[in-house]
């Protein structure tokens, strides 16, 4: 069963990459981008976010986890995730955009200026607090208390932040802000899909930040 997981995993992500390559799909998922930008925003984070925090488990555990995790929760989460980073990455590009105008920040005209600062302002007041939703919402699906009221004072003091701020936190300043870097170089129909793939980065930290916090709590 774990080979076939593993082979439907790689299936999906190669066949998200070749979508992207092939000019003719390339062209058309362009196009459902910016006339359906929501729902291609919730369809891609959805799928590869589900997908990297698969592989987060996998990795850390040696075994692919399905029952028991309640996974169309899982799904769910991801894909509100998607809506918000649709309005997240055009907020932070055109108010950034904006101080550059301005003369509020240095490197106005520099297209990698332009970029590392759109990333910068995103994950430094965007990235973290995102981050910790997600835990959150990870801790109540756990609970099975997704749909019920949400005892968000429980949450968060049972919550290892030294962890958090160390592992999830970190990742901000040696994976994120390069990465978004990068990602606000792209035209912006391809920027929530970048975001997307990176979403499997970003399963495999939130799955290994949580997986070293239980390994603490037992022992």
């Amino acid at each position: 069963m774990g080979k076939l997981i593993t082979l439907i995993w790689l299936t999906l992500l190669g066949s998200v990459i070749a979508i992207l390559a092939i000019p003719a799909t390339r062209i058309e998922f362009v196009h459902l981008t910016r006339g359906w930008p929501f729902l291609m925003g919730i369809g891609k984070i959805a799928l590869l976010g589900t997908m990297g925090e698969l592989l987060g488990g996998r990795i850390v555990t040696g075994a692919w986890h399905l029952r028991g995790i309640r996974l169309p929760q899982r799904v769910l989460v991801w894909g509100f995730l998607g809506a918000v980073f649709t309005v997240a990455f055009p907020l932070f590009s055109f108010g950034v955009e904006g101080l550059l105008h301005a003369g509020l920040l240095p490197g106005k005209g520099t297209v990698l200026a332009h970029a590392f600062w759109k990333s910068f302002f995103m994950n430094l007041l965007f990235g973290f607090p995102m981050m910790v939703f997600h835990r959150v919402t990870d801790t109540l699906v756990d609970r099975g208390q997704l749909f019920s009221r949400w005892p968000l004072v429980s949450v968060f003091t049972t919550m290892n932040w030294s962890n958090m701020l160390r592992v999830v936190g970190g990742a901000i300043f040696w994976f994120w802000i390069p990465a978004h870097t990068g990602t606000f170089m792209l035209p912006p129909e391809f920027r929530i899909i970048t975001a997307a793939l990176l979403a499997v980065a970003l399963g495999v930290i939130l799955g290994s930040a949580k997986k070293m916090s239980l390994k603490k709590q037992t022992a």
